[in-house]
């Protein structure tokens, strides 16, 4: 089991020094154009997949660090360049989780290295979960799996949305619900292949933020998938299913299979928001420094001084939960007091607080788009509702203290 360190490795120092060159000459150039266009960045993904950045192997280097650590680090730097961006980059990612949480090995093997593609044939994923009536009440989902025994296949029908890369995506992997009777834990996991028919894009969203990550509406009608498209197959599903409901008979309480895909990815989505305050953060320092007012720089004010070292104490703070919640998923350390959660919860909740504070400090500089600050201040604001919102943080830590069913 890996010690618990402050102290990256000298591999971890190397990715990160690589990861945040490609932040800043290749990102960051183009933050403000995607932004604009409201599109998927195609040239930067495609510059990625070149240099091995958006590649399965860079990805699984990562995810299996043994500190748990290689994706936190490289997810900061990443959204320190641009968090519409990165997420475009980053979001395949989500759904790969979503393999590797509820799937088979060979299921692992088959699915995942054709979510990225090869440099020249760059592929995407989309995980989907979220419906219009379903976001944080996953017991309201609708999306229906029917099992068709005699073809062997699932039948798939329902609408998902808030879908990165939904309907772009070369794989989708759907959350969906096959038992109605047992609420949130009567669902399972799908891959819907590539070309499959039946599956559409439905609305694509125009979004107050991370505008250059594709979001859109999932439409699922009479989608049919091979029976082995079932991550963990049937087997696996039917002994999970019999436990849920003889666990409902005692009143027990068990996860479902959304949940195992956002509790592995929530340190991640903090390490998003910490990329994202440190880059306003530094916008901040760099201005507040060479900005002049009265006859002296704006930091020698103790209001704006005692500002920046509110932001950067956060923001240190949120990266030290992120990082804590991160390596005791990797050892297997139980989060006895909801630290994924929490990660989540204060790294999301920093990023708009100082955004918003960088934008005060830049004056009415921060509040136009010649400066990053204000795109930065609208890109934090789906951390604290995107994978669980924070009044949904805050549900999940209280019940792990109080052990009581809040609600």
């Amino acid at each position: 089991m890996a010690e618990f360190t402050l102290e990256p490795s000298d591999d971890q120092k190397q990715v990160r020094e690589w990861l945040h060159g490609f932040a800043a000459d290749v990102i960051r150039p183009a933050a403000a154009e995607w932004d604009e266009r409201e599109e998927t960045p195609w040239p930067v993904i495609q510059e990625a997949a070149k240099l091995g950045i958006y590649s399965l192997d860079f990805y699984a280097q990562q995810y299996f660090d043994p500190s748990g650590l290689g994706i936190p680090i490289a997810t900061e730097e990443l959204f320190w360049g641009d968090a519409g961006i990165a997420l475009s980059i980053v979001g395949t990612g989500l759904a790969a989780v979503g393999v590797l949480a509820n799937g088979t090995d060979e299921q692992i093997g088959t699915w995942i290295p054709q979510m990225y593609g090869e440099p020249g044939d760059v592929k995407l994923a989309a995980f989907c979960s979220s419906e219009p009536d379903a976001g944080s009440d996953v017991a309201a989902m609708r999306t229906r799996a029917v099992y068709d025994e005699a073809k062997d296949e699932w039948v798939l029908n329902g609408t998902k949305t808030w879908a990165t890369n939904g309907g772009i995506a070369n794989v989708h992997v759907v959350v969906a619900v096959v038992d109605p009777a047992l609420g949130s834990k009567g669902h399972a996991s799908f891959i819907v292949p590539p070309g499959t028919p039946g599956l559409s894009q439905g609305q694509k969203f125009k979004k107050h933020g991370i505008r250059a990550s594709h979001t859109a509406e999932v439409v699922l009608d009479g989608v049919r998938v091979p029976g082995a498209c079932l991550l963990g197959g049937k087997d696996k599903l039917d002994e999970r299913l019999a436990r849920a409901r003889e666990r409902a008979v005692k009143g027990e309480r068990v996860k479902n299979a959304a949940m195992a895909t956002f509790e592995a990815s929530r340190p991640a989505v903090g390490a998003m928001a910490v990329g994202t305050a440190r880059a306003a953060y530094e916008v901040a320092l760099d201005y507040a420094s060479t900005r002049s007012q009265f006859g002296r720089p704006i930091i020698d004010n103790q209001g704006i001084a005692f500002q920046l070292a509110d932001m950067r104490t956060r923001i240190d703070a949120a990266r030290l939960l992120v990082w804590r919640a991160s390596w005791m998923a990797t050892t297997g350390k139980k989060f006895e007091s909801a630290e994924g959660s929490m990660s989540k919860l204060f790294a999301s909740e920093t990023a708009k607080q100082v955004t918003a504070q960088a934008v005060q400090i830049l004056g009415g500089n921060g509040f136009t788009r010649e400066y990053p600050v204000e795109r930065m201040h609208r890109d934090a604001a789906i951390y604290t509702i995107f994978e669980g919102t924070s009044e949904i943080q805050r549900l999940v830590i209280a019940r792990t203290l109080s052990g009581v069913p809040i609600r």
